[in-house]
């Protein structure tokens, strides 16, 4: 406790000291961030294999090309992001400038999950630099090579009291929580937000929570069968489902409900072989506590395809599950693991019904056609993000904003809106000298009638 007390201290120190506020000192750390994983990249292949058994294309496409690319936004962008904003003015402040600074906020927290170790751990730093702030990352301990690969490339880059890493089980995270930050963002379950956030109102700490929730994809009639089975196989079976805006389940229309069996039974086949749990490049489960959890669930409904499962290798094949009802467990709470359970509907409308009488969820994705369809499902249904026609690909438009509502989440990030979360909007009125409106004044009649033609 005394050391991360210690760790605390000197990161306000050299906040304090004015030197993260320099546009030229923000866009080199930057540069050295993506220095630093490039330089280790063959490293970061092998702590993810180690952890996770993740393939060197999905350690590419889901952590480490994310993370390049969204350095490369956010150097190209700085400036103009780190620019104060001029504001308008009523005619009751006339001869006055008005402006929108971007401040930092100071020494700032990020609480990094299991499921994405380097990308949801560097991704909301990346933000942070860019705003001027000092970033203590706390990594999961479910993740321990990667975790502790993180330590070693962040300690050996950067000057600990501007980044640095502290590692550690729950204990860490409740010591952590008890220092007084300025801003802390944390990606994990529901359930740790709620703590997080109780934490942090001991010192009314600003907090981002990116949380989950059961995200639906519905298939409607009018749907490209082969392609929205594709794009959701993908979808939920990229890192074995252990994907916070990965599809929850589906909701089928009857009438291409087989059709649509039929194609993702083929594209699992393509993009995970026949014997998946054979598969080197196959995503494991991260824990046996995990595992057994999502094994329980196997029970549920009826498995029409995959439900195999390694229990040494702790993988569980791609699998999905027909006659399932909202009494099932898988129902009950977020999967989080490569068990797809499907629903029937007839009408678009009993969806909506549903839908806008559940948990808001962190993603949505809507297949088929019709525009009409589409803008009822956006107009009625509350969700963090999503797509039409797509899974998980507005995650890597650094042009939209990525977060939760509700149950699912506080706050956005990615982008410039990863830069605006982590600065503080300063607002700054220069007023003139060289008259005084004698308005806001009182004791003139005069004064008194223009203000009621003004103000009301």
């Amino acid at each position: 406790m005394e050391n991360i007390k210690k760790l605390v201290d000197n990161q306000q120190d050299f906040f304090q000291s004015g030197e993260s506020l320099d546009y030229s000192f923000r866009k080199n750390q930057l540069k050295a961030l993506k220095r630093m994983l490039k330089n280790n990249e063959q490293k970061i292949y092998q702590a993810l294999k180690d952890d996770l058994n993740k393939s060197e294309h999905e350690t590419l496409t889901t952590e480490l090309g994310f993370l390049y690319a969204e350095i490369d936004f956010a150097v190209k962008h700085l400036k103009d992001w780190m620019e104060s904003e001029k504001a308008d003015a009523p005619i009751t402040h006339k001869g006055t400038n008005n402006y929108i600074y971007k401040e930092p906020y100071g020494v700032t927290l990020v609480i990094a999950p299991w499921n994405y170790p380097l990308q949801l751990a560097i991704g909301p730093a990346i933000g942070a630099i860019a705003a001027g702030n000092t970033v203590v990352l706390k990594p999961s301990e479910f993740t321990q090579s990667t975790s502790s690969l993180l330590a070693e490339m962040i300690g050996d880059t950067f000057d600990h009291s501007f980044f640095t890493v502290v590692e550690g089980a729950k204990e860490a995270s409740q010591q952590l929580l008890e220092q007084h930050f300025d801003y802390i963002f944390f990606t994990g379950s529901s359930a740790v937000g709620k703590i997080v956030m109780q934490q942090a109102s001991k010192h009314l700490t600003p907090v981002t929570l990116e949380l989950g929730g059961k995200s639906p994809a519905i298939i409607d009639k009018d749907v490209n069968i082969d392609l929205a089975a594709k794009r959701i196989v993908w979808g939920k079976f990229t890192n074995a489902g252990q994907t916070c805006v990965a599809p929850d389940y589906l909701y089928v229309h009857e009438k291409v409900k087989p059709k649509l069996l039929k194609a993702m039974k083929k594209h699992i086949k393509a993009l995970y072989s026949k014997k998946p749990l054979l598969n080197d490049d196959y995503t494991r489960i991260v824990h046996k506590q995990h595992f057994n959890r999502l094994q329980a669930f196997l029970s549920d409904g009826e498995i029409v395809y995959g439900g195999s499962v390694d229990e040494e290798k702790l993988s569980i094949e791609p699998t999905i599950l027909d006659n399932i009802t909202w009494d099932h467990s898988i129902m009950q709470e977020e999967i989080f693991g490569p068990l797809l359970p499907m629903l029937t509907f007839t009408e678009l409308d009993d969806v909506i019904s549903k839908l806008k009488h559940m948990d808001k969820p962190l993603a949505l994705y809507y297949f088929g056609e019709k525009e009409k369809s589409q803008q009822s499902i956006l107009k009625n249904v509350s969700f963090g993000g999503g797509c039409i026609n797509d899974t998980l690909y507005h995650l890597a438009n650094p042009h939209l904003p990525f977060g939760g509502v509700g149950n699912s989440g506080i706050g956005v990030y990615h982008g410039k809106y990863g830069f605006n979360t982590f600065s503080h909007n300063k607002s700054v009125l220069k007023q003139t000298t060289r008259f005084d409106l004698p308005l806001r004044y009182p004791g003139s009649k005069i004064a008194h009638s223009l203000v009621k033609k003004i103000m009301k």
